[in-house]
């Protein structure tokens, strides 16, 4: 189990069954509750039933003295001891990942890498993470689109995006406003800014001009080289998966 320095944020909270904590991911700000001590609750509450009873029928004493002989009722009580604490705590710490050592924050296992011991935030992972977490929703978005009989609509949409962005690669940009133009232009029609003009990448074993395509036109072969230029914002990539100035995916 990890060690943690510290405990995170948390309430002190009461259904009816006594007090008990809700801890909080100091990142997400995930709720973890640990279970409020039933057993104590009911065995008070039978004793000072019983208790209070019999003091009631002794002269002298009364039911003031009967209802506060066995201190403040748990089923009404928002408190809870050191001890108490530490207890409630020690239950919910299994759904925390650890504590980074960055930021100082407790994060649940969801937002705490394992793997690099700090927090998703923080880790050196994190480029890594956010590529991950990227292909798990589109895997999902998929899943949806099948089970609701579109996945034939979304493989249109995709290649229809394919194929924007094939032709977006191949025109000449205005690294200003963004604006497409035919190769060869070499200034913005809208704002008249120099144009940034398409690199033309060739198969790695023939020679040919692949013209954005994936797999060369002539023999076939795979054309892994990222684009130069960034499709979105035209700055250039310099062999980057992911665009240095706007992020896009290359």
């Amino acid at each position: 189990m990890a060690e943690f320095s510290h405990m995170p944020r948390y309430d002190v909270h009461n259904d009816g069954a006594g007090p008990y904590a809700v801890f909080y991911c100091d990142i997400c700000s995930r709720e973890f509750r640990s279970q409020p001590d039933v057993v104590k609750t009911v065995a008070q509450d039978l004793g000072k039933q019983a208790l209070g009873g019999l003091l009631r029928r002794v002269p002298l004493v009364g039911s003031a003295v009967a209802d506060n002989v066995v201190g403040e009722d748990p089923r009404y009580s928002y408190k809870l001891s050191p001890a108490q604490l530490e207890s409630a705590w020690k239950q919910v710490q299994p759904h925390f990942g650890g504590e980074c050592p960055t930021c100082g924050r407790i994060a649940c296992k969801s937002d705490f890498d394992s793997q690099s011991g700090y927090c998703q935030e923080d880790s050196p992972r994190s480029d890594e993470i956010a590529e991950s977490r990227g292909a798990q929703a589109g895997a999902a978005i998929k899943g949806f689109a099948a089970a609701f009989g579109l996945g034939e609509v979304m493989k249109s949409a995709s290649e229809a995006a394919d194929a924007v962005q094939r032709a977006s690669q191949q025109a000449a940009r205005c690294p200003k406003d963004g604006t497409l133009a035919a190769p060869g232009t070499k200034f913005c029609p809208e704002c008249g800014a120099p144009m940034v003009q398409p690199v033309e990448v060739k198969c790695p074993k023939c020679g040919a001009a692949t013209q954005g395509a994936k797999f060369c036109p002539e023999c076939g072969t795979k054309v892994e080289q990222a684009p130069a230029v960034c499709p979105s914002c035209g700055a250039q990539t310099k062999g980057a998966k992911f665009c240095p100035e706007c992020g896009t995916k290359l």
